[in-house]
């Protein structure tokens, strides 16, 4: 967003493994993006409203909450990341996965989607995932039918793929290449 004149914040809402937030610090400096963090053991859904609020106060346009990688069996961490959607009301929600899990992706994505359902706290409006991230999207080569299914199963679009190591590499998906890929 830094690229299109908009002014970013990044909420370090991994507040949990060690490293996490230095490490969004590293890439932070690098994008020259500022970073709002409140350290480690705390409750992700409030560091995220506070750094809204601090977003808001500063005339910042783009909050991008990073949260903690989960697995999709992990029923604690899946309430938390419902819990923190629900509370904060993000305009955008997207999913983050690998490319190269195949179908196995099919049903993150889905367990995920159903968790922001079900463990929604009461009284508080349910957001599921308005897209999807792939990475290591360049890896796949001919596989990607499992991308489809994603879209397919949740009628969510794929939004960026990952196509290398570097900030660049994270791109909008070219359809035409999927196309010529499964026919050619």
């Amino acid at each position: 967003y830094r690229y299109i004149y908009m002014s970013v914040l990044v909420a370090a809402c991994d507040t949990f493994r060690s490293g996490a937030v230095e490490q969004l610090q590293k890439h932070c400096d690098r994008l020259k993006c500022d970073l709002y963090q409140q350290g480690y053991g705390k409750d992700a859904a409030l560091v995220a409203r506070s750094a809204i609020v601090k977003a808001s106060q500063n005339k910042q346009d783009v909050v991008l909450i990073d949260t903690a990688g989960r697995l999709q069996t992990n029923s604690p961490q899946l309430h938390a990341l419902a819990r923190l959607v629900a509370t904060n009301q993000p305009d955008l929600v997207l999913f983050c996965g690998e490319a190269l899990v195949g179908n196995d992706g099919i049903d993150q994505l889905q367990t995920f989607n159903r968790a922001l359902i079900d463990f929604c706290p009461p009284k508080l409006q349910h957001h599921v995932v308005d897209g999807i991230i792939l990475t290591k999207f360049d890896t796949v080569g001919a596989k990607t039918g499992a991308a489809l299914s994603m879209i397919y199963s949740t009628g969510k679009p794929i939004v960026y793929v990952g196509v290398g190591q570097s900030y660049p590499d994270i791109v909008p998906l070219d359809v035409d290449f999927v196309v010529d890929t499964l026919v050619g």
